[in-house]
């Protein structure tokens, strides 16, 4: 199995060592040529708005919504969340999604850069050990499908709990960013679970 993560701008290469560090053959997608020769892609955190317009203007945009069309397995962190709903709250002027995840995502929702934060939260991977969590000018699930499986969730200071983690068939989606923590679960899980890949 070969899984490509969009490189046109924000933390591919943190996701492209991540899944070199469990054995996979992993390379950067940024041409119509590198996607077709991936079985499967990551959306990396970034700016969702810059990341979409690039791939329109490199072509890849309708090319990656007809993979995701076909079922071919996606994952997205924080902007990748952002781009795979179907909907978007306080979303830019015009912002455009690849879409194929049945929710409706806050843009920003746990606040800006300076509100970062991290957290252990519950991930269900079949694992009972809690994740730890980066969190990075967030977005969150506000409405969720009724096929869509919530995976985590996190509180607020307000003590409300928002989704952050969901999957939908073959689409997997987190608010948070594994790519920068020592953990390599969420990757482990998309491989194995959503890809029905195997790490070595």
């Amino acid at each position: 199995m070969k899984i490509g993560v969009l490189a046109l701008q924000g933390d591919f290469r943190e996701h492209l060592l991540a899944l070199s560090n469990l054995g996979v053959a992993a390379m950067s997608v940024r041409r119509t040529q590198e996607l077709d020769a991936v079985d499967a892609l990551v959306l990396p955190g970034g700016e969702s708005t810059t990341i979409a317009q690039l791939a329109q203007t490199f072509g890849l945009f309708q090319p990656i919504v007809q993979r995701i069309t076909q079922g071919m397995p996606i994952y997205g962190s924080c902007a990748g969340m952002i781009l795979l709903a179907d909907k978007i709250l306080d979303s830019t002027p015009g912002q455009r999604t690849f879409g194929g995840l049945d929710v409706t995502v806050r843009r920003n929702a746990f606040g800006r850069q300076v509100d970062s934060f991290e957290g252990d939260i519950a991930f269900s991977d079949g694992n009972p050990e809690p994740i730890r969590a980066l969190f990075i000018r967030a977005p969150w699930v506000e409405v969720a499908g009724k096929n869509v499986e919530i995976m985590a969730s996190a509180t607020t200071t307000d003590g409300v709990s928002h989704p952050v983690a969901v999957r939908q068939g073959a689409i997997l989606a987190t608010s948070f960013h594994p790519e920068l923590m020592a953990d390599g679960r969420v990757h482990r899980y998309f491989i194995e679970q959503v890809c029905n890949g195997k790490v070595k």
